[in-house]
């Protein structure tokens, strides 16, 4: 019946897998996931990109009917652009320039690249053809001119050639053009315009007969292409001194036109010059050296220069100068994703983008407790305990962003930014983007603003605004006069219409008032962005009216604040304060329940809006999928079921944690998989996608008036946001999920963090399983989707649960067998010897199954949107990097916290931090987080696979126990030793030493009240306990009845002691506890003597003890010389006896209270600290053995940190930190 269970379980979760990857994947090859994920696949695509953004983010002028559904999915072509629609260009560009000049501000690009990816922002119309930014034309003008020089006036050969590349006719036909324009411009004298004039119809007009390369002499093109370039640099400088040398260039550049390139069109030159012909004509044309040299035939220095004049100037520079192919442009991975996911999801299916003034308004809700919210100088700078500050390992991670930052600041090094206050900011803003702040989120959804302000602007600006561009605007926004409301501002006062961003900081009033940093930082935030609120909860003394009580009671207000406006009058100091908005009396403490839900509960009010976003304190946002939020909330107001409208938006997330260390890279990848192809099956088919994290957009409305976003009862909404899904589900609501805009999420990145969100993710699960929603849930769904429901939410877990209860019952069962002697006599039957079907069974073990086939959809989404080579690449490297240790241990961690929580309850908030992993946890750390869920549980699984080992190794092959259980040494192995293998320094003898030291003191230090966990074993033992004192009876009575397994090891083991000789007498067991309990007598008594005796009448404890053990080594050599007792007898012992002890222990701290009664908790309490000490010395041992060989030592920093070693990256000098600075400064 068991092995039906399990089997049913687990293939279901496995068959759950396979649809998802196969469904998933299909799923998201028709939305068009995927389709550009290179920068060579952008550059195929940019043509018709400029229609996709006005398509997509511009609204339609005329409304016409678009076409819909799968065949509008194969049969939509946008069309490249016409070269003559100027205002879906300029469109383009002041979208595209907004992107761009965002990537470097965000420093992903430096400046040369962020000039090679500009459009223009002044259109020129002059130019018929599109202005494509430099780097798809960049080299192609040096290529065209030398195909052009070797031609050998075949003129339809080159232009064939030239047209094959669209980007190179571009290039010419940009160059040529804008070569005539600015010489027209430049020269103004009449008899020199007339010359210019005659030139270039002569060149048209060959042109367009197609025989300029016959006509022309080519092979002189290169030095006029050399004698324009200077020309280009002297307009550039445009300094007054340069006069000369450019009248001279001119007078160079006529010279090698007319001589030697129009060499046989000299004389009609001369004719339209002078009008004479002949001797006469060619005398007089000796003196053209003259020509330009007068005072007013050339306009230079040029002024005014003008923006448009310059970025002009400064794009023909780029087009003409750059020799080296831009492929590689932008070069930073970040802004090559963003740039691709960004220009990949302007060709999926979404709503169409109405006018700012029309679209539905939304607010962006994010809780804040006490996380950080700007680093200081002081957090920078601190070295860790391995000396690495916080700014060196940024600068070694982020090592091109890094001198990005230098050179928009215009500093050549580190030194030079401490020499302004205004600069320290900077780097202070640097770092903080970088890590997870609240000023990263802050930024990041403060571009929604931004976004929208850019998109007001195109929808209300008249042509010449359009064509002058959104920077001419912003600019001369300042310089209008105050009576006349400019275009600017009545774009910014859109915005604020449709946006409302509001930071819930609980604790912000509390912190100014105590003076802390963090409310200042929050209110420079304000200051930064004035349209942000900041609300909290004010905690105030009131006095009673009659003064009677000693104690003023506390009032609670639920505030809302903003940054005061600047001053108009500049004289005055620049003031940073806050100013309350709103206050709200509130009946009581606002935080009842858990603290994040309860903190957005009260904030909620404060919100604006159809939409409301929840954003938690680790997400990020981009300027480019901002763009993309009017057509998102359009989503509202379409029926996606038939039936009813949405009123949960799901978003997809991108992890952006997953670049350095390995264990970051595996939870990156299991995320990704999980918020893009898992939600996109949750959503549609299924119709059982809830609310997962926060991103997701809800109906504000509809939440506002059925119980809020959060659930905040203690202890059962821990996993508080999936129960705003299935309050929305349960009240008839609709949950849907969009692919074609995302938002950045931080993750944990080292092992003790992952595990402590995991145990959270499990509790929560734990505690779903007993909530009435899931209940309600099973009652209201038909059977598929109750199915649905549960595979995707708490039967994960279940399954997980049962997979690992399979390993223990086969384990328990094969000891049965083995200690009865019913395996030795089933194996002599040939039915049971020659079962292949059985063999091949228990060679495939199922979690190993499982491991591997849960990985399906993940390699799936990475096939997807990176290339299925890729995908395979990814998963050999994550076997390399020992990604199935990570999983399986993470199994352990789940099992553990989601029964635990299944029996006793008392789930409970872990925060996991959100800090820079590249530190090495001490060995107590990781004792104290993984010995009741991986350690203890593997050495019980260790005990049972040697038992196993030992009385069965006679009647059977050592190829049958490989085969049975060499997934369950793998099980082992991983839950004792993952922790170390994954621990950063984990083999490196000096950390071993401290660790060691370390160990020793905490295992020593007495508890008691106000001992932290981390200092003394007996706080941590205590505090281990204290599921169990809010657990009912069925719970301890579970907890006694499971204890009793270890009694099992003692009943079976004593019967097979050589020293018993096949005695099957129950006296032996008799005999067996008689031993026990005279063992746990010793250790009582020693312990009274210790407390009585040891200080008055140490000479006697001391002889006491030694006759004890002088007693324990006689006992032992008698019964090894008198009945034989073998040394295999005394190792059965142990695994006998120990097994006992921890059984006895379990049910001792399962009836605290009693055993407290009967005075026997201290006795409880040593025996404990001796087990305790065993199991750390068991693992301190293999670990410490390791870390004599300093190969092991390399080769795990190699295998955590492969992502940052393939990054060019030096790990150990980020682990080595300033070592050798600061020996040497211990020297001087």
């Amino acid at each position: 019946m068991h092995l039906f269970s399990q089997v049913y379980f687990m293939d279901a979760q496995i068959w759950y897998a396979i649809f998802s990857t196969l469904f998933g994947g299909i799923y998201g090859a028709f939305r068009r996931l995927g389709e550009i994920r290179t920068l060579g696949m952008l550059r195929s695509r940019f043509q018709s990109l400029p229609a996709a953004f006005n398509d997509r983010l511009i609204p339609d002028e005329k409304s016409e009917p678009k076409k819909k559904g799968l065949r509008a999915t194969f049969s939509r072509n946008l069309t490249q652009i016409p070269s003559n629609k100027e205002k879906e260009a300029a469109r383009f560009a002041q979208l595209w320039n907004k992107i761009i000049t965002s990537f470097r501000e965000e420093d992903l690009i430096n400046d040369r690249e962020m000039n090679l990816l500009l459009v223009p922002y002044w259109a020129d119309r002059q130019l018929e053809d599109i202005q494509w930014p430099p780097f798809l034309l960049a080299s192609k003008i040096p290529i065209a001119l030398d195909m052009a020089k070797d031609s050998n006036g075949k003129d339809r050969e080159l232009r064939k050639r030239i047209e094959v590349d669209d980007y190179m006719s571009c290039a010419v036909r940009e160059c040529y053009a804008q070569f005539k324009s600015i010489i027209r411009f430049l020269v103004q004298g009449k008899r020199e315009q007339d010359v210019i004039e005659h030139i270039f119809s002569l060149v048209d007009k060959h042109i367009a007969d197609d025989d300029l390369l016959r006509e022309f002499k080519m092979s002189a093109l290169p030095s006029l292409y050399d004698q324009f370039v200077r020309l280009i640099k002297y307009l550039l400088t445009n300094k007054a001194e340069d006069r000369d040398q450019v009248v001279i260039l001119f007078q160079d550049m006529l010279e090698v036109v007319t001589r030697d390139i129009m060499e046989d069109h000299i004389s009609s030159l001369v004719d339209s010059i002078h009008g004479g012909s002949g001797n006469e004509g060619m005398a007089a044309f000796e003196q053209q050296y003259q020509l330009f040299a007068s005072s007013g035939a050339i306009i230079f220095p040029v002024d005014p220069v003008t923006d448009a004049w310059q970025e002009k100037i400064k794009r023909l520079d780029l087009l003409l100068t750059t020799k080296e192919s831009a492929m590689d442009v932008p070069s930073n991975l970040e802004a090559r994703r963003r740039i691709s996911f960004f220009s990949n999801s302007l060709f999926m299916e979404m709503p169409t983008a109405p006018k700012v003034r029309n679209m539905l308004s939304f607010s962006v809700l994010t809780p804040y407790y006490t996380e950080e919210v700007l680093f200081s100088l002081k957090d920078l700078e601190t070295p860790n305990e391995d000396g690495v500050s916080i700014l060196f390992y940024l600068q070694k991670i982020f090592p091109d962003e890094w001198n990005n930052f230098l050179e928009r600041v215009k500093c050549r090094n580190e030194e030079e930014l401490r020499e302004s206050d205004y600069l320290e900011e900077q780097l202070r803003l640097w770092a903080s983007y970088r890590g997870q702040t609240l000023t990263k989120t802050v930024r990041g959804m403060m571009y929604y603003r931004e976004a929208l302000e850019l998109q007001a602007f195109l929808d209300m600006a008249k042509d010449e605004d359009l064509m002058g561009g959104y920077k001419a605007v912003e600019s001369s926004a300042e310089d209008q006069a105050n009576g006349d409301r400019s275009l600017w501002a009545q774009c910014q006062a859109v915005a604020d219409m449709k946006f409302t961003y509001v930071v819930s900081c609980q604790l912000y009033g509390i912190h100014k008032r105590s003076g802390d940093a963090r409310a200042q930082d929050i209110l420079r935030l304000m200051t930064t962005y004035p349209s942000l609120r900041v609300a909290y909860i004010d905690e105030v003394e009131e006095p009673t009216m009659d003064g009677s009580k000693k104690v003023n009671p506390k009032g609670y207000y639920s505030t809302l604040v903003k940054a005061v406006p600047k001053s108009k009058d500049s004289s005055e100091p620049a003031q940073s304060l806050d100013q309350v908005i709103y206050r709200i009396k509130l009946p009581g403490p606002a935080i009842l329940g858990e603290g994040k839900p309860e903190n957005q509960n009260h904030a909620i009010i404060f919100t604006r809006g159809e939409g409301l976003q929840t954003i938690d304190m680790n997400q990020d946002n981009y300027l480019e999928e901002s763009l993309k939020m009017r057509n998102l909330l359009e989503e509202f107001l379409k029926k996606h079921d038939g039936v009813r409208t949405p009123t949960i938006l799901g978003l997809r997330e991108h992890i952006f944690t997953g670049s350095v260390s390995s264990l970051a890279w595996f939870m990156s990848n299991q995320e990704t998989s999980f918020v893009t192809i898992g939600q996109r099956l949750l959503a549609n088919p299924l119709k059982v996608r809830f609310h997962y994290g926060h991103p997701d957009v809800f109906e504000r409305l509809f939440h506002l008036t059925r119980g809020g976003v959060s659930k905040a009862s203690k202890v059962i909404n821990l996993s508080e946001d999936i129960f705003a899904g299935f309050n929305s589900t349960l009240r008839e609501g609709n949950v849907t999920h969009h692919e074609y805009i995302q938002v950045g999420k931080g993750r944990d990145v080292g092992l003790n963090q992952i595990s402590m969100f995991e145990a959270k993710i499990a509790n929560g699960n734990g505690e779903q399983t007993l909530s009435r929603d899931i209940y309600r849930l099973g009652h209201r769904f038909d059977f598929f989707r109750m199915l649905s429901c549960y595979f995707t939410t708490i039967g994960f877990y279940f399954s997980t649960l049962i997979t690992v209860l399979t390993v223990y019952v086969f384990l328990y069962g094969r000891l049965y067998l083995v200690l009865s002697g019913l395996e030795e006599g089933l194996s002599t039957q040939p039915a049971i010897r020659d079962n292949k079907p059985l063999q091949v069974a228990l060679a495939s073990q199922s979690f190993v199954q499982i491991g591997f086939l849960m990985a399906l959809p993940m390699l799936m989404e990475i096939g997807l949107e990176r290339g299925f080579r890729t995908a395979l690449s990814d998963f050999v490297l994550m076997q390399l990097q020992l990604a199935p240790v990570f999983f399986t241990f993470s199994l352990g961690t789940k099992t553990h916290y989601y029964g635990r929580t299944l029996l006793h309850g008392g789930a409970k908030y872990r925060p996991t931090g959100r800090g820079f992993v590249v530190f090495h946890a001490k060995f107590a750390d990781n004792y104290r987080l993984y010995s009741r869920s991986h350690f203890v549980k593997g050495f019980e699984l260790m005990i049972l696979l040697l038992v196993y080992q030992i009385f069965g190794q006679s009647y059977r092959g050592a190829v049958a126990y490989i085969l049975i259980t060499i997934s369950m040494w793998f099980m082992v192995g991983t839950w004792l030793f993952a922790p170390f293998l994954f621990n950063p320094s984990g083999f490196e003898w000096q950390k071993i030493v401290d660790d060691w030291t370390d160990w020793n003191k905490w295992i020593s230090n007495r508890g008691g009240i106000g001992v932290p966990p981390e200092k003394s074993w007996e706080s941590w033992w205590e505090e281990e306990q204290e599921h169990l004192d809010s657990s009912g009876k069925r719970g301890i009575i579970a907890e006694i009845l499971l204890a009793l397994r270890f009694f099992i090891y003692q009943y079976g083991l004593v019967y097979h002691l050589h020293i018993t000789r096949k005695n099957k007498s129950v006296l032996v067991y008799g005999i067996s506890w008689l031993v026990i309990f005279l063992i746990l007598f010793v250790m009582k008594t020693v312990s009274v003597g210790r407390r009585k005796f040891s200080a008055d009448f140490q000479l006697m404890f001391r002889l006491i003890k030694g006759m004890i053990f002088l007693t324990f080594v006689a006992i032992l050599v008698t019964l090894i010389a008198l009945p034989h007792m073998t040394i295999r007898d005394i190792i059965v012992c142990i695994l006998a006896f120990m097994p006992t002890g921890w059984g006895m222990l379990l049910i001792a701290q399962a009836c605290k209270r009693l055993v407290k009664r009967a005075g026997f908790w201290g006795s409880v309490r040593t025996l404990a600290r001796g087990y305790e000490i065993v199991m750390g010395l068991l693992l301190f041992t293999p670990v410490a053995f390791l870390a004599w060989f300093p190969f092991v030592s390399e080769f795990q920093t190699r295998m955590l940190f492969n992502q940052a070693f393939s990054r060019g990256l030096q790990i150990s000098r980020i682990l080595g930190g300033h070592r050798k600075d600061r020996s040497s400064r211990s020297k001087e």
